[in-house]
């Protein structure tokens, strides 16, 4: 055989020269370049090399084939149209087991190698045994120079992190060892840096499923997802290493301080714990309390829950932001004497508003509808007397919310009383209002021009009342006023400032502005409008105002005589708009910095006012559950209510309220200020509904439902009439009564017996008129003791329909013979009768 060089057995083997030539050198031999002579010696040195370097040596290593096939395929992901291509690499190791069992001579071991580098050269077998160990030995060098570089990174993020801990060390020196290594039992990255021999042992054990079941997984995870756990993993600090993980059970109970707010349900008290929702139900189960876990339980009783849980429980104030906030407003400033603000008060038709008509020189009575007052009116005047600001309440007896919220913003309460009528309901009504604001009384005795007046008699029916005039001991100025000459009107108003200058009214204009909300209504044109009384400091144009559950910024000033100003100070009336809502009347309003702090809590009164609402509406509804049941249904008056301003709204939907039944009730399905919409419409559609309209009309959209259903749609100005008129409506549903009229009397003069007929009464009557067919009672001793029917009337022999009194017939009762002489017949008819309310 002619002398082979390097690169013939290079070509031979399939190996670039350049690689060949570094095997050669690792493995001892001194050849340089391609053209080196290569003997069979070097050729079984070098194989002797590579199948140590491949993971040992000797027979049991040297009778062991392992080949390496790649297969590609492609899978389809979730993606519609997108495939990922994936490469599988296969290993089969093949072992002659006869060897490996029975140990082979000592001189086998010298001859085992020539023999088989003597087939390598000539057969296919041999060249494709001998590519296969190099490759695998090439893996196996690739792969401990991997696990090398990963131990060195996995110990300096350790030496910074966790030191006591060196994984990956443990790891390298394991490999180094002649030992097989264990099997690792978790971590991607491990299975592709496993030395060949593991291979073996797993075939050798488990056969052909283990490696087909091997290649399932690793086709599953995909080479891309093995680098990015492989990354992970070192970035993590190499804790997959000893199959060890970050948690570790606790040695004694876990206890929580857990927040509890003034309401929460089961399931996020539960949540609060890191327990199950079921274990808080058995837990107030065994406590006495059956809850759901939906269910709403108040903070006492889930401070009980956590206790019994072993938690410790924190109480939190909802309103605590409400609170932080209102407590980091400063008004401190240089005060000064502010003008007073007057609630004038008293009965309907007592001449309130005439009286301040003199007083601003204008005539707002004539312009009301019907003549009275509906609204809190706020007005500002300027005399040689001072500023004084007057509120206008309304007398009706429907508006009892305004006159309180009237009594409650002021600082003085004039009284008005008619010297002709004296002393009426809404006028004691006004000085319980008075009183329970603490708010002094000046009274007005109005009309004493007119010739009926008498004073004194409103000083008599008021002292009853606790209001003592000064004349007679008290504390309480009366004024002799009249609206319609301007008597006494100079003296009310040095009265007034007399008040308040013993109260020492004072505010600081430099603070933020605060109040409170007089009036509100939807405009049209301006959206939400609010009329506020300023109480405190400054309400300046761009301000950040929080009004109830409303926010927004000031975008206009309105005074009342409708100019534009761009700031308000203390005791002053001013229309504001730039609210998202309309806020309810009687709210307290207040100017914040940050327009974030604003909209979280009126978010947050929203969300309350919300959970108050549902939850009295549950309440009202398990209430009446029982009340409800075995009766029949109720008849309701649905109604959609819209009027102009809030406080409007809200006396009209109190009043209507009031009207409710037993047999009849009032629902108002939805309120609300302004204009009907096409949205009130549907709802009334779908309710059954009348859309009542309180000084506002419906628009186009609106209009058009209403026409094309034949919905019921009703304008009103004055409150006396919209209550008459739902209570003919609630009187028309009322289920009538059956009221008995007695038509006719007659009394038994003698028994007649027929044998087909049975008895027959001889009869004269003796009052009104007997008629056929209707129904009679037989009364004996004026005691009744059978009630039926009339069956026949005749009078003599002939059937008759009718008998008047004096005349005698005869009379046979349907079903009863026991007719006795003396008897008397009394016939009676029901009646339908129409109740009212």
């Amino acid at each position: 055989m002619s002398e082979m060089t390097v690169k013939d057995f290079a070509a031979k083997v399939g190996r670039d020269v350049p690689r060949l030539l570094e095997q050669m050198k690792e493995a001892g031999l001194e050849h340089q370049s391609e053209g080196d002579a290569v003997s069979e010696e070097d050729k079984r040195q070098l194989l002797d090399f590579l199948t140590k370097s491949h993971g040992g040596g000797g027979a049991g290593a040297r009778n062991r084939i392992t080949l390496t096939r790649k297969t590609k395929s492609r899978i389809k992901t979730g993606e519609r149209g997108k495939t990922i291509e994936v490469q599988v690499r296969k290993k089969r190791t093949y072992v002659k087991r006869a060897e490996e069992e029975a140990p082979a001579p000592e001189p086998a071991e010298e001859s085992g190698p020539r023999q088989l580098v003597g087939d390598m050269a000539d057969s296919r077998q041999a060249r494709a045994e001998l590519e296969a160990r190099e490759a695998e030995a090439e893996q196996a060098r690739v792969a401990e120079e991997a696990a090398r570089e990963e131990a060195a990174r996995t110990e300096s993020s350790k030496a910074a992190e966790v030191p006591e801990i060196p994984v990956p060390v443990l790891e390298v020196a394991q490999e180094a060892t002649d030992e097989p290594p264990a099997p690792p039992k978790e971590g991607r990255s491990d299975r592709r840096t496993a030395p060949p021999k593991k291979a073996a042992a797993k075939k050798s054990r488990g056969g052909r499923d283990d490696d087909d079941r091997g290649d399932r997984e690793e086709r599953r995870r995909g080479g891309k997802k093995v680098k990015r756990a492989e990354r992970r993993g070192t970035r993590r600090g190499g804790s997959q290493g000893g199959g060890k993980h970050g948690f570790q059970k606790p040695t004694q109970p876990i206890v929580r301080e857990v927040s509890i707010p003034e309401s929460i349900s089961v399931a996020d008290l539960a949540d609060k714990m890191s327990i199950k929702a079921n274990e808080v139900i058995k837990a107030m189960f065994t406590m006495g309390a059956a809850v759901t876990i939906n269910q709403t339980i108040d903070q006492d009783t889930a401070a009980i829950v956590v206790e019994e849980m072993g938690h410790k429980p924190r109480l939190v104030k909802d309103d605590a932001l409400e609170t932080e906030v209102l407590e980091g407003i400063s008004y401190e400033g240089e005060e000064i004497t502010r003008s007073p603000v007057v609630t004038v008060m008293g009965h309907v038709d007592h001449g309130k508003t005439s009286l301040l008509d003199y007083i601003r020189q204008a005539k707002v009575a004539t312009g009301e509808a019907g003549g009275i007052t509906q609204h809190i009116g706020a007005y500002h005047v300027e005399d040689k007397h001072g500023g004084v600001t007057f509120l206008d309440t309304p007398g009706h007896a429907a508006f009892t919310a305004m006159r309180a919220r009237g009594a409650k913003a002021t600082d003085v309460v004039i009284l008005v009383v008619a010297a002709d009528d004296g002393v009426m309901p809404q006028t004691v009504e006004a000085i319980e209002h008075s009183k329970a604001a603490e708010v002094p009384l000046v009274v007005a005795v109005n009309k004493i021009d007119k010739p009926g007046a008498d004073p004194d008699r409103v000083k008599n029916e008021l002292s009853q009342h606790g209001v003592i005039s000064e004349e007679w001991g008290g504390d309480t100025q009366f004024v002799h006023v009249s609206a319609k000459t301007g008597e006494g009107i100079d003296a009310l108003l040095e009265a007034v400032l007399l008040v308040s200058e013993v109260l020492e009214l004072k505010a600081v204009p430099e603070a933020p502005g605060k109040g409170v909300v007089v009036e509100s209504r939807l405009d049209k044109g301006r959206g939400p409008v609010a009329t506020v009384l300023v109480q405190n400091g400054t309400l300046k144009k761009g301000d950040i105002v929080l009004a109830g559950l409303h926010y927004g910024r000031v975008r206009a000033l309105t005074n009342e005589l409708g100019q534009q100003v761009d700031a308000v100070g203390p005791a002053m009336p001013v229309e504001i708009q730039g609210l998202d809502g309309t806020p309810d009347a009687g709210d307290d309003f207040m100017v914040l910095a940050d327009e974030k702090k604003a909209r979280e809590i009126a978010n947050f009164r929203q969300g309350k006012y919300r959970e108050v609402r549902l939850a009295r509406q549950q309440k009202a509804k398990l209430e009446n559950m029982f009340s409800q049941m075995g009766q029949d249904e109720v008849a309701k008056v649905n109604i959609v209510l819209k009027a102009d301003v809030q406080g409007s709204l809200e006396a009209i939907k109190g009043a209507l309220e009031e009207l409710s039944t037993d047999e009849v009730q009032v629902a108002v399905v939805s309120s609300g200020v302004g204009g009907i919409t096409g949205t009130d419409a549907n709802l009334a559609l779908a309710s059954e509904a009348i859309v009542v309209g309180f000084n506002v009309r419906a628009d186009v959209a609106a209009r058009e439902i209403i026409e094309r259903e034949g919905l019921d749609l009703r304008y009103y100005s004055v409150i006396y009439q919209l209550i008459d008129e739902v209570k003919q409506a609630m009187s028309g549903m009322l289920a009538p009564e059956w009221k008995e009229e007695i038509v006719g009397v007659a009394e038994v003069r003698d028994v007649f017996r027929a044998p087909k007929i049975g008895a027959v009464a001889g009869c004269m009557v003796v009052e009104g008129t007997v008629f056929r067919n209707k129904k009679i009672r037989v009364l004996r001793d004026n005691v009744v003791i059978y009630e039926g029917e009339l069956e026949s009337l005749r009078r003599f022999k002939d059937d008759v329909q009718e008998v008047r009194n004096g005349m005698e017939c005869g009379i046979g009762v349907k079903n009863y013979n026991d007719v006795q002489v003396g008897d008397k017949i009394e016939v009676f008819d029901q009646v339908k009768v129409e109740r009212t309310l």
